[in-house]
């Protein structure tokens, strides 16, 4: 895993870089539409999410949800993502959340520099590359 210093800044120059931040999605996109029909199914979506651990941050606590809470929650966040409920997430409603999720982790960040562990082909790797990248073109 991959340790990388940002702040809020780090991401939102990343998210406001429409260009990278674009192709950066679509790369996601597409690398969890594992049937490869253009749009995310509820499977694909829960398994996305089950891969980054989202749900495992406890912060050190015990925290043993059931199987019928787990479902719950993934069924909450396919429901964010699906904005027009037609069943599948297309490429525009999952570029439209991973910016708004982006965003409230940039804000979350603030403009302390904090060391983070990334993973290899994560959300805030891409905006530590875009950084990195913009840098080294300067």
């Amino acid at each position: 895993m991959p340790v990388v210093v940002i702040d809020g800044s780090t991401v939102l120059d990343f998210v406001q870089d429409a260009e990278s931040f674009d192709k950066a999605m679509e790369r996601k996109f597409y690398s969890i539409d594992v049937n490869h029909d253009g749009s995310l199914s509820r499977a694909e979506v829960r398994a996305a999410f089950e891969c980054v651990h989202v749900l495992k941050c406890t912060l050190g606590m015990p925290d043993a949800k059931s199987p019928r809470q787990l479902n719950k929650i993934y069924d909450s966040i396919f429901e964010r993502f699906d904005t027009d409920h037609n069943g599948v997430v297309d490429m525009g409603e999952f570029r439209a959340q991973m910016r708004d999720i982006l965003l409230a982790v940039a804000h979350g960040l603030g403009s302390a520099p904090l060391q983070i562990a990334t993973e290899e082909d994560g959300f805030l790797q891409d905006a530590a590359n875009h950084e990195l990248e913009k840098n080294s073109a300067a």
